[in-house]
């Protein structure tokens, strides 16, 4: 008859016992030490722990506790991790610009430092373009409240319905009990969120600027975590990726731009006011997938609806005519190159970025849609076709 199988954990312990010796007599021999030493130096082996069901319950509730604080921890900074992949997208989007001076003969730093000034410089005109006009109006509105205010007291209209009703001093009421109070919560609370937004864009033009200058040490670094074997392979896709992702950011900034120059020549030769502001609303909105030149669109007809019915008229129709030609003409042509990613698969992606992160997650989806294309393309469709 065959032996009897001896279980695993008296095996492991018959072999501890059985090297113990071995190492203690190695140990012995060793300078300094004595006997005593020798014999027991870190104590007997003793048994394994059982694996009963109360420590396998209580492993797995400490890991199901783990992934709850995990849960937790990226829920709460979910804003920052935001901050910090639109920071990277952002860099990697203006690596080509600062590549394309380093090979005119700049040194890397300085060809950093002109790409951000530009960013800058972007950002203080937009400003400048902006907040003059918004303060303008709102300068002259608050003008004109004791003006409309003389014209309804005088309205006879309004006065008899005084007489009868007492409406005007209940409105003086209103408005210095209900009202007053609740524009100056208003009002501090819009100062909280515009020095959240001016705390905001600096903290990601910081941080850009930090992984523009650190962009090729990261990819290194991160390359070497891939195995040796797979490293120049893992590293052609990283570059086409990258580069796909520079191209669209450049691509998309370019459609932009032609929208705002030539939103802003339309409405200098309409006439309409503050051509300028609105043709950089244009421009910004234009940047946002599938929604986003719409709502620039119906924003600057509504404040020409306001001049006047024929430069409303007028803008609508611009308007409906060149997104046709941006959409069927600019854009194939810009993108050919940057993302390869086809109509339906792009609409999808932007369609579940918006759901899942706003516009942000719009901004990222279509690069995003087009590495895990390639990644598709250059992986899994190889090992199939080897099954």
């Amino acid at each position: 008859m065959s032996a009897e199988v001896e279980p695993a954990s008296e095996q492991e312990e018959r072999r501890a016992s059985e090297q113990a010796p071995a190492q203690a007599r190695e140990r012995a021999e060793e300078p300094g030490r004595s006997k005593d030493d020798a014999s027991a130096p870190y104590g007997l082996p003793g048994k394994p722990f059982a694996r009963g069901p109360f420590l396998f319950g209580l492993v797995g509730g400490l890991g199901v506790l783990t992934a709850l604080a995990l849960a937790q921890m990226i829920v709460a900074s979910l804003s920052t991790i935001i901050l910090v992949v639109v920071a990277m997208f952002l860099a990697v989007g203006l690596n080509p610009a600062v590549e394309a001076l380093q090979r005119r003969g700049l040194a890397r730093r300085g060809a950093i430092s002109i790409v951000f000034a530009g960013v800058i410089v972007a950002f203080a005109l937009f400003g400048l373009a902006i907040v003059p006009p918004v303060s303008k109006q709102l300068t002259e509105f608050i003008d004109a409240v004791p003006g409309y205010i003389t014209e309804l007291s005088n309205h006879p209209t309004l006065r008899q319905l005084d007489a009868d009703y007492q409406i005007l001093p209940q409105l003086r009421t209103f408005v210095t009990n209900t009202l007053g109070p609740s524009l100056a919560t208003g009002i501090m609370g819009a100062g909280l969120v515009v020095l959240n937004g001016v705390f905001t864009t600096v903290t990601l033009l910081v941080l850009m600027l930090y992984f523009l200058g650190s962009l090729h040490t990261i990819k290194d670094y991160l390359l070497k975590l891939v195995p040796a074997s797979r490293r120049p392979r893992t590293r052609a896709i990283t570059e086409e990726i990258l580069g796909g992702i520079g191209g669209y950011v450049a691509g998309n900034v370019l459609i932009s731009v032609i929208a705002g120059v030539l939103t802003w020549i339309f409405l200098s030769i309409v006439g309409v006011q503050y051509a300028l502001a609105l043709a950089l609303v244009v421009a910004l909105t234009d940047l946002i997938p599938l929604v986003g030149a719409t709502i620039g669109a119906v924003l600057v007809t509504c404040v020409a609806l306001l001049e006047s019915w024929p430069a409303g008229i007028a803008c609508a129709i611009f308007f409906v005519v060149y997104q046709q030609v941006e959409n069927y003409f600019i854009y194939p042509k810009v993108m050919r190159r940057s993302v390869d990613v086809t109509p339906a698969v792009t609409v999808i992606a932007a369609l579940f970025g918006g759901a899942l992160l706003g516009i942000v997650g719009a901004l990222l989806a279509i690069p995003v849609a087009a590495a895990i294309a390639l990644i598709i393309r250059e992986l899994v469709l190889p090992r199939q076709d080897r099954v």
